[in-house]
């Protein structure tokens, strides 16, 4: 995790608006029988109002021939479905107004976005798993 941004939906507290800075680390493993990578990345978001939140996040991934060919350089741009990577999410902050975060079960889909000659974007629909 080099970039990217997280931003909350609208109706969601504490509204979260951030960036990911410094060199995060971003460990991606493939099953011996090569169907799965598994996923164990870290973070630091930097939010709009200067709090710092620790993201660390662990997931499945299916491996498709979609995904293959675009790891492999082979693939034209494309978007992938979501339906073939999950993650599991943790965030450790010592910032009271987004401490909130560090209780919750969180779970994430994700999916991948090439563009030919630019770097693959990998985005996620994090949700806060409830009861009621």
């Amino acid at each position: 995790m080099i970039s990217g941004t997280v931003k909350s939906e609208g109706s969601f507290s504490p509204a979260l608006n951030g960036e990911f800075i410094g060199q995060g680390n971003d460990y991606i493993y493939v099953d011996p029988d090569g169907k799965h990578l598994r996923l164990n990345a870290h973070g630091v978001i930097k939010t709009t109002d200067d709090a710092t939140i620790y993201l660390n996040y662990t997931g499945v991934v299916d491996v498709t021939p979609e995904l293959t060919a675009i790891l492999g350089g082979q693939s034209e741009s494309t978007v992938t479905p979501f339906g073939n990577s999950f993650t599991h999410m943790t965030f450790e902050t010592g910032e009271e107004k987004y401490a909130s975060l560090e209780n919750g079960v969180w779970v994430a889909a994700g999916h991948f976005i090439y563009e030919k000659g630019s770097p693959t974007i990998v985005e996620y629909k994090v949700s806060k798993v409830t009861h009621k």
